[in-house]
């Protein structure tokens, strides 16, 4: 195995000493410009690179953020939304040589305790924070270690008064003085859900489902509460337009749509969070006979392949995944070099029709 080269290496070829070359390499005063250059010189010949964790202990940037996933892993490994997002947040990284810590864990508690860790370590500079969830503890965390963070989609307002107390496993004298840096990228999911509400509505659907994702994400409640807005909005009660929340699986998917399609007044048109649910409740209906869109119209929240490649083809609500992790990876940059939180919105969803809705059935809506 090819030995990394040291200072020492470098202030040996150069004839300088490994103080100077400190100095050099760390834009300090103390060498003059010929000697700083054949220092760099030096260096890069050598293949030198910057100790990321030597310069963290120091105090410097690590030069890395992190992002952390609280999901059951097998709801991840379908689920095109996530690498598209990650794509998208390597790609403005990668640009700025800023290397990019995943890791994938159970529930929130095991998240929050990556962060803890993260932070003692001086492991990354600022973190990502996917899946805001309501009574979210992890703004109020981040702000107390001190760790700059970006969230992903709109937190929950940060109650009045509160976020005063250091979070669970914060010791008091870490806490630090002055308001989170928490930055996020919003999308509008209202918009998006009111699109849907137009198509079935303007098709003739009267009974609506949405089956929903997990039910404790922001996300997810602003979902069904725009669902819900929308359905009353055109006369239509929480007898004909509703939601039912899963984990996003596949599994979860099809037995909410089995159960639904089994209650005496079904509804002739379904609206799924996610691409691999809509597929699989597609299959469902197929299973049961139930054809779509001759008797049942199905709208997937996430375009993908999945959609296009699938018979009939999905209706479904095309956003830029990839965009979105590059605005959040842009904004956690921006934040790290010095500038203040803000908020930054995403391109606007838009609904691309396709075979998969179509009218009701005439006898199957007043």
């Amino acid at each position: 195995m090819a030995r990394r080269p040291t200072i020492k290496d470098i202030a040996r070829q150069a004839g300088v000493s490994e103080s100077a070359v400190s100095f050099a390499l760390n834009d300090r005063p103390g060498v003059s410009q010929d000697t700083r250059a054949r220092i760099r010189r030096v260096a890069e010949e050598l293949g030198w690179q910057p100790n990321s964790a030597a310069r963290a202990l120091s105090g410097e940037r690590s030069g890395a953020v992190g992002l952390v996933l609280a999901r059951p892993a097998h709801t991840l490994g379908v689920e095109s939304f996530f690498l598209q997002l990650v794509s998208g947040i390597q790609e403005v990284l990668s640009a700025a040589r800023t290397a990019l810590l995943f890791q994938v864990v159970e529930d929130i508690d095991a998240e929050c305790a990556v962060y803890r860790r993260w932070w003692a370590e001086r492991r990354v500079d600022g973190v990502l924070v996917v899946d805001p969830r309501m009574r979210d503890p992890r703004p109020a965390l981040l702000g107390q270690l001190g760790l700059p963070a970006v969230t992903i989609g709109e937190p929950e307002p940060e109650p009045a008064g509160g976020g005063s107390s250091p979070a669970p496993g914060v010791p008091a004298a870490a806490v630090l003085p002055g308001p989170a840096v928490v930055s996020s990228v919003r999308a509008d999911d209202a918009g998006a859900m009111a699109q849907v509400l137009d198509h079935l509505h303007g098709l003739g659907h009267r009974r609506i489902v949405h089956i929903a994702g997990l039910p404790g994400l922001a996300h997810t409640v602003r979902r069904m509460d725009s669902l819900r807005t929308e359905a009353a909005r055109r006369g239509l009660g929480p007898d004909q337009v509703r939601s039912v929340v899963t984990d996003y699986s596949d599994a979860e998917g099809a037995a909410a749509t089995r159960r639904v399609l089994a209650e005496p007044q079904p509804p002739t048109a379904l609206v799924y969070d996610n691409d691999v649910m809509a597929v699989a409740g597609s299959a469902v209906a197929a299973e049961l006979g139930i054809p779509v869109p001759g008797r049942l119209s199905v709208v997937a929240w996430d375009d993908s392949a999945l959609c296009r490649v699938t018979h009939p083809r999905l209706t479904a609500l095309v956003r830029d995944t990839a965009g979105f992790g590059r605005l959040a990876a842009e904004e956690l940059l921006a934040v790290l070099a010095g500038g203040p939180p803000g908020v930054r919105i995403s391109e606007q969803p838009r609904l691309e029709p396709r075979e998969s809705t179509a009218p009701p059935p005439a006898h199957t809506e007043s």
